[in-house]
């Protein structure tokens, strides 16, 4: 059943082509279309266009389904193109005339953007969620081994001291960054596109404020034209967004794929929780972190993906946009499994104390020894040159206490400011409001 479909069958070749593999994503978007058509069809009969009886059985029906996908046995049949046909059809077989009612001032392009938004909140409240326990865990980890040092680098060699509460913590706060920018994805796809038809509006007299606030979006999609060209760009936007959390999680797999090799040997994991070689028996290889950088990497290439997919499209709808979900969603399981995976692992690390008596690591505290001779009264370019010919005539003698007390640093750390600023862009996405009126209109 194809809901555009008059009195003329479609090649099967060009039928196979063009639907692809949409069933499969489709499936995905079930949820979510249910509840685009139980406001969809509140407002049909606010307008008059759905009597009281039929929107009692439309919405009987479609909270019925809504339940069956939750419990895992909605499929979207063989001869079903989409998951919206899908709905379409079921209702019709169920309740009659009043099924057929439901795509009323509305087209199937609207339809999938005001699907995509609903996807996109909730797979944006799931990374939230994963990225929050990923914070909780690295600070924690930072407080617990704040006054454990270890060697900083530049350019991967020894600099300075750092300690691993300032390396646990580095990746918190850069989360909140990231949280930032996942918070802007958030606000794009928090607005109602539903009631801009193919791209040019209807002549029903719709009222889209109402499905806005039956959906919990927090605005409109307001002009028509750029509902239906914001199809791409938001992909677009969520995806820059999980990729700056795959960034952060990526870079953070290389320092521990590092930290573990026996040349640093500043961190470890059980045994059972790496992986081993079929003909070396030392080996302990940390391949869950090789895969979150290799995982990460492919999402920080997404953005681009979805980029060379839209490039050029003039405006309206093409089915070029189509293909955008084979790329983006995948992408959404495999971030929040690196996350959760990555909490996990730390869970269960080891930390090496006195890492820094090993003489090798003398020359991190040049710059200690510099500042001391500061304090003294000696002009900072003449504690530098004092010690770098002691370095060079090899009399340099490392003073090993570290005194740093500035606000970030090895013995301030700041962690509650950071989890101050957590919470603080927490509270911008405003996910209770959503809750409550997704959990209204299921009712």
């Amino acid at each position: 059943m194809k809901i555009w479909q008059k009195n003329i069958d479609v090649d099967s070749f060009v039928e196979s082509f063009t639907v692809g593999n949409d069933r499969e994503m489709d499936l995905q978007l079930a949820e979510a279309d249910v509840l685009g058509s139980l406001a969809h069809t509140r407002m049909l009969h606010s307008i008059g266009l759905m009597t009281a009886e039929d929107l009692q059985a439309v919405q009987q029906e479609l909270k019925k389904i809504y339940q069956e996908i939750q419990d895992g046995s909605f499929i979207i049949e063989d001869s079903v193109e989409d998951v919206h046909s899908q709905v379409e059809m079921m209702l019709t077989q169920r309740i009659g005339e009043a099924g057929k009612k439901i795509h009323s001032g509305r087209s199937r392009n609207d339809q999938v953007l005001v699907d995509l938004k609903l996807y996109f909140r909730s797979e944006i409240k799931a990374l939230f969620d994963g990225t929050e326990v990923l914070f909780k865990q690295l600070i924690s980890c930072s407080e617990r081994y704040k006054n454990v040092l270890m060697p900083g680098y530049t350019h991967l060699q020894i600099a300075m001291p750092s300690s691993f509460g300032l390396w646990f913590g580095a990746y918190a706060e850069s989360l909140v960054d990231d949280l930032h920018l996942l918070k802007a994805a958030w606000t794009v796809s928090n607005k109602n596109p539903l009631g801009s038809a193919a791209g040019y509006g209807s002549s029903f007299p719709l009222n889209r404020t109402m499905t806005t606030e039956l959906l919990g979006f927090e605005d409109l999609n307001y002009n028509v034209v750029y509902a239906q060209m914001g199809r791409g760009k938001t992909e677009r936007i969520v995806a820059q967004a999980m990729s700056s959390i795959a960034a952060t999680l990526a870079k953070f797999a290389m320092d521990v794929t590092l930290y573990i090799n026996q040349n640093f040997g500043f961190i470890s994991f059980p045994a059972h929780l790496t992986t081993g070689s079929s003909i070396m028996p030392h080996k302990k290889n940390p391949d869950v972190f090789e895969l979150i950088r290799s995982r990460c990497n492919k999402i920080q290439a997404l953005p681009n993906e979805i980029a060379m997919m839209t490039t050029n499209l003039p405006m309206g709808y093409h089915r070029d946009l189509q293909l955008l979900k084979e790329n983006l969603f995948p992408a959404f399981q495999s971030l929040s499994d690196c996350l959760e995976i990555a909490t996990f692992m730390l869970e269960h690390i080891s930390i090496k104390e006195n890492i820094l008596d090993d003489p090798k690591y003398d020359y991190l505290f040049s710059v200690e020894v510099v500042n001391n001779e500061v304090l003294e009264g000696i002009p900072f370019r003449e504690a530098y040159k004092n010690i770098g010919l002691a370095i060079e005539e090899g009399t340099f003698k490392p003073e090993k206490e570290v005194q740093h007390t500035h606000e970030g640093s090895i013995g301030n750390l700041c962690n509650d400011q950071v989890e101050r600023m957590f919470e603080s862009v927490k509270a911008a996405f405003g996910f209770e409001k959503v809750e409550k009126a997704l959990n209204d209109l299921l009712k």
